[in-house]
């Protein structure tokens, strides 16, 4: 078997997105933007937006909720995911950041699909209570927090709500506890899906033109 190297992955990486992605120009657009606007490159990839996007159609999802929205990247792929009268509420810490998003967002032409709550996920999450259920929730905001962000996704969905959390491989440094507070935060959050009789979840690591990383997936019951 041939070994991954960093020519090979990305290479692999490239036909698959070629293969399978039709990303347009606003997707891509998005991603100029955050070089840009000094915002850090760190959206998800074209394959992981595309698995987002399926993810969410396949789950029938209506509502979505979202921590960390960045240059909206991947709230572009699930908001474009919803049926007629489907909403993505987004949040985001930063307002620069934000006011990025919301361009990238009514450039894309599903700006009215998308709410942006500005503001740290754990101050905004308690305040969506007296919302409708969300059916899918994508976390990929800071690490250190993913066990907050976990619990409101259980308080703020259903049994049957998909929860997907970015992030959860960090180069292979989850199996490293210690390492730094976003590790650290990666593995309470692990540990809490494996725990909380709310989540049945597993992982994936994944290779691509992102690094090694992988994503958690769950779901509510």
């Amino acid at each position: 078997m041939t070994e991954p190297s960093a020519d090979r992955w990305n290479a692999v990486d490239s036909y698959l997105t070629e293969t399978l992605v039709a990303e347009d120009e606003a997707l891509r657009a998005s991603v100029a933007s955050l070089a840009e606007e000094g915002l850090p490159e760190i959206e998800v990839a074209p394959l992981n937006g595309k698995l987002l996007h399926l993810l969410a159609r396949m789950s029938g999802a209506k509502r979505v909720l979202e921590v960390g929205t960045l240059g909206a990247y991947s709230t572009i792929w699930l908001a474009r995911a919803l049926p007629e009268g489907g909403r993505v509420v987004t949040i985001e810490a930063e307002p620069h950041n934000a006011e990025v998003a919301r361009r990238n967002l009514d450039r894309s032409g599903i700006g009215d699909r998308v709410d942006i709550r500005i503001g740290r996920g754990a101050d905004v999450l308690p305040t969506l209570t007296d919302e409708e259920p969300f059916d899918f929730v994508f976390i990929d905001a800071d690490k250190e927090s993913n066990t907050i962000y976990l619990d409101w996704a259980a308080k703020l969905g259903h049994p049957g709500t998909v929860v997907v959390v970015d992030n959860v491989v960090r180069s292979g440094l989850v199996v490293v506890p210690g390492e730094n507070s976003q590790v650290d935060g990666v593995r309470a959050g692990l540990a809490m899906l494996r725990d909380d009789p709310r989540f049945d979840a597993t992982a994936l690591q994944t290779l691509d033109r992102k690094g090694w990383d992988g994503i958690a997936v769950a779901l509510v019951v």
